[in-house]
């Protein structure tokens, strides 16, 4: 017998076998495509997730509606410099330890302590002379030593104060004397800026009243764009921040300095994570004064149409307890005392694109679209096809 005949035996032999694999083996993946976590996923699907309030320990799922925005941007909003921070004038500088003065001092004539009397040839008369001394540091103790008046009490007093006590202390000694206090070098009415500045540096404060933007100004400016700084101040042991884009765009913001302030520039990178059927799977960075779920959508692409389950768009967030509704089962796992919450969009819904405008975007939120049940089918159904079509290609063979 020829060997083409032998193999047709074996091919016809074989065939009603491999019919009878093909068919057990579309039954046992109907079997196994019921089972749950079967077919390969990038994620849970949506009833997985929504069922999420039954487990132990509960995880509220809350529908987006108007209810939980408002309570979200009730719950964000942050205190401004403005309302926080005193706006006023600066009180009259006084000096401090550390502060450099010169003191000049005028007699009239005849001097008789400081200098001699000069004669004016054009107006045939005597004029005074000016005495200058070197600026000098105001001592630890707040004092300055000036020569036939002693040590001169200078600290916690404005220069109009110590030129008046310089003036009653030469009284008698001198002519007519007449003072001035000049600070040549302010160290105590300062307030500091740091951060990502070109430089950090002190910023001496004068009557002028120099405000925030001044401030962030002589130092260079931020090294970051204007919508990725935070702009913090510590003052008096409170500490309020802002973004610098917010205080830009609102002059009441841009405050008076007071002595003491300390200005941080930061650069804090806000972002959030997409998962699952989305346009694209990536961290997305935002700016500092925020954005809404509808401009987060949008940078990611939107959803895949072809897997996308347009109602299991959901937001996992460690979410203030303020913001959660009372009666909620809640269970704090931050040591700030933040707790889990999913928030659910329904994209199908014509009124979710609204309320996405008004859903504040929180840092390090999750994005997580669900695959749509037709996908999953499609999914089992391709794996079904392609292992029939193994086996009925062996058998036309």
């Amino acid at each position: 017998m020829s060997p083409e005949l032998i193999a047709n035996g074996l091919v016809q032999h074989a065939r009603p076998i491999l019919l009878n694999v093909s068919l057990l083996l579309a039954a046992a993946l109907s079997g196994c495509a019921s089972l749950p976590g079967w077919l390969p996923a990038s994620g849970p699907g949506a009833m997985a997730v929504l069922k999420q309030e039954a487990a132990e320990p509960p995880i509220p799922v809350m529908e987006l509606s108007d209810e939980v925005t408002r309570r979200l941007q009730v719950a964000q909003q942050r205190s401004t410099f403005a309302e926080v921070l005193s706006d006023e004038s600066l009180p009259a500088f006084v000096v401090g330890p550390g502060d450099r003065l010169e003191v000049s001092i005028w007699e009239a004539p005849p001097a008789a302590l400081f200098g001699t009397t000069m004669l004016d040839s054009r107006l045939g008369a005597a004029t005074s002379h000016m005495t200058s001394f070197p600026d000098q540091m105001v001592e630890e103790d707040g004092t300055i030593n000036v020569p036939f008046a002693g040590a001169v009490p200078a600290a916690g007093s404005t220069p109009q104060q110590i030129e008046e006590e310089i003036s009653r202390r030469l009284t008698g000694k001198a002519n007519q004397p007449q003072v001035l206090v000049r600070v040549t070098q302010n160290v105590t009415a300062n307030a500091t800026v740091v951060g990502e500045v070109a430089q950090s540096r002190p910023i001496p404060l004068t009557a002028k009243g120099e405000r925030l933007l001044d401030a962030l100004a002589a130092s260079g400016g931020t090294r970051q764009p204007v919508d990725k700084i935070t702009i913090q101040i510590s003052r008096a042991g409170e500490v309020i921040g802002m973004p610098l884009d917010s205080i830009i765009r609102d002059p009441e913001q841009n405050i008076r300095l007071r002595p003491g302030d300390v200005i941080t520039a930061l650069h804090q990178p806000l972002s959030f994570t997409v998962l699952g059927a989305a346009g694209r799977n990536e961290e997305i960075n935002f700016e500092a004064k925020g954005i809404t779920l509808a401009q987060a959508l949008g940078r990611i692409g939107g959803v895949q149409d072809f897997r996308a389950n347009a109602q299991g768009v959901f937001i996992f967030r460690f979410e203030d307890p303020a913001a959660v509704p009372a009666g909620e089962k809640i269970l704090p796992t931050t040591e700030a005392g933040q707790v889990p919450v999913i928030y659910r969009a329904d994209l199908k819904d014509p009124r979710t694109f609204l309320l996405a405008q008004n859903f504040p975007m929180r840092d390090k939120d999750v994005v997580y679209v669900a695959n749509a049940t037709a996908a999953e089918l499609q999914k089992f159904l391709n794996l079904l096809t392609s292992s029939i079509f193994s086996i009925v290609n062996i058998l036309n063979l």
